[in-house]
């Protein structure tokens, strides 16, 4: 997930943001040459089977060439403030009249493409309904002053930079894992610039940490990344058995934060005297979360029925318990008598879930032309499942880890448990190697403009780097 403009903050134009925006850009785009020159190379060597095989066409070029497109101005949303739902969704209106008409040219029966539509509408339905329960949960969270709270507190007790380092990273790595990592990530860089304000690197610094953190958290829960929720549904692996990431995790976000401890300066802040009150109903509302989840994972252990179901049962818990504390408000409180659950619906962050939209359909799209079936054989049956998976996590830090995990999914290589959890691995912390590799990065670098860059992580993608293979090696100790 990325944040939107408007959510991130997002200032005016600078010459350093002019100038980074020309190097990424130019980066982005040659490893995509790249990328596309191997599959052009991989189609003269591989079959089209299950597809259509028309990747040698100028329509199924011009496909690609839209997505590559349509991705670039996602990439690029920090800069121009364009949502990035909009150019994906325009992306895979145009692929999909574009899949029409080569299916109609290859003389391929209507049945085939239809059953690729309900299939890529089922992904989108399950992913929508359980990130939109997600979604309410949190924002009714936030009404209610839960993480308001847990900031103020953190900011009252007068740690020192580096003990704030430790404890933002902490607390993002555990968090994660339940309020996702954009959530998290921006939660715990409030914290930091507010108690940092006086310390421009020791904000930079922790930004790095806790963007590794919460992405190494969300790694080993359903719950903590779209990558992993798309495992999870997917059926490649228990609710459990993610939980077998966890040591591969820790080492992931322990690595790069003790080398990253001795640039934090050994000082203390000045304390702030902040108070925040937690609204009625806030620790309700936070046990009702966590039935929910309890509610979702047992949907799909135990009835086999996939977890937006539970998700959404457990919707229903909430809006029960908002219209007990609606009835049973004091007259002379308007607050309480004014907390209307479907406002928190409203709030959801629609940009995200039509953005997952674009990019299912897009990556479905160019699948049925070919282009996932050339992959697959390229990667997987090429180099290797290890050797790919760890390669589809470096990508993911350049194209985002969303499009890349539903690429893996429909191609459905043939991977044992210990395969798919390492991919799931990869995805989801591949994406600290770069600031705009996922949601928390482009998040804190809008939050914290100025102080957090994309030159100021790559500083650190060398101890990242060290993480992520230290992690790929002990989870080869731990599960291999």
């Amino acid at each position: 997930m990325l944040v939107s403009a408007e959510n991130g903050q997002l200032g005016g134009y600078n010459k350093e943001s002019l100038y980074r925006k020309n190097v990424v850009m130019r980066t982005i785009l040659t490893l995509l040459c790249l990328f596309v020159t191997d599959v052009a190379y991989a189609s003269a060597t591989s079959g089209n089977a299950g597809s259509i095989g028309q990747t040698s066409t100028w329509l199924g070029a011009l496909a690609l060439g839209i997505f590559v497109i349509a991705y670039v101005f996602v990439m690029a949303e920090e800069f121009i403030h364009l949502r990035k739902s909009k150019p994906v969704m325009l992306a895979a209106g145009l692929i999909w009249i574009i899949v029409v008409l080569l299916n109609n040219s290859a003389g391929q029966d209507e049945a085939a493409l239809r059953a690729t539509l309900d299939h890529n509408i089922i992904e989108y339905a399950e992913l929508f309904l359980f990130l939109l329960v997600a979604m309410t949960y949190v924002n009714a969270m936030t009404e209610r002053n839960v993480f308001e709270a847990l900031r103020a507190w953190l900011v009252n007790k007068g740690f020192n930079y580096r003990q704030l380092f430790w404890i933002t990273g902490i607390i993002a790595f555990f968090l994660s894992p339940v309020a996702d990592n954009l959530t998290t990530a921006l939660l715990m860089g409030a914290v930091v610039m507010s108690v940092g304000a006086n310390s421009p690197k020791f904000i930079g610094v922790a930004c790095v940490n806790i963007v590794v953190a919460a992405n190494a958290g969300g790694a080993f829960s359903p719950f903590g990344d779209i990558t992993t929720l798309m495992v999870w549904q997917s059926g490649h692996a228990t609710f459990f058995e993610f939980f077998k990431l966890f040591i591969p995790s820790v080492v992931n976000f322990l690595i790069p934060a003790a080398i990253m401890h001795f640039a934090i300066p050994n000082e203390t802040p000045e304390s702030h005297n902040e108070h925040v009150e937690l609204k009625r109903g806030a620790f309700i509302i936070c046990l009702l979360f966590a039935t929910t989840i309890v509610t979702a994972v047992s949907f799909k252990q135990f009835l086999h029925l996939p977890p937006f179901m539970g998700m959404m049962t457990g919707m229903s818990f909430l809006f029960f318990y908002a219209y007990y504390i609606k009835m049973t408000a004091p007259d002379d409180h308007a607050d309480f008598g004014t907390f209307n659950i479907f406002n928190k619906v409203a709030q959801s962050e629609w940009d995200t879930l039509f953005f997952f939209f674009g990019v299912i359909f897009c990556v479905g799209g160019l699948g049925y032309i070919g282009y996932l079936e050339i992959m697959s054989s390229y990667m997987y049956d090429g180099w290797g499942a290890t050797q790919a998976n760890i390669a589809m996590g470096v990508l993911s830090a350049i194209v985002d880890n969303i499009p890349v995990m539903f690429a893996i999914l429909t191609m459905n290589p043939e991977m044992d448990n210990y395969q798919w959890l390492l991919v799931t691995l990869t995805c989801g912390v591949g994406g600290s190697l770069l600031s705009i590799g996922s949601a928390a990065g482009v998040a804190l670098m809008g939050q914290a403009r100025g102080y957090y860059t994309f030159f100021s992580h790559l500083k650190w993608s060398w101890a990242i780097a060290l993480g992520y293979a230290a992690s790929i090696y002990a989870h080869f100790l731990v599960n291999g």
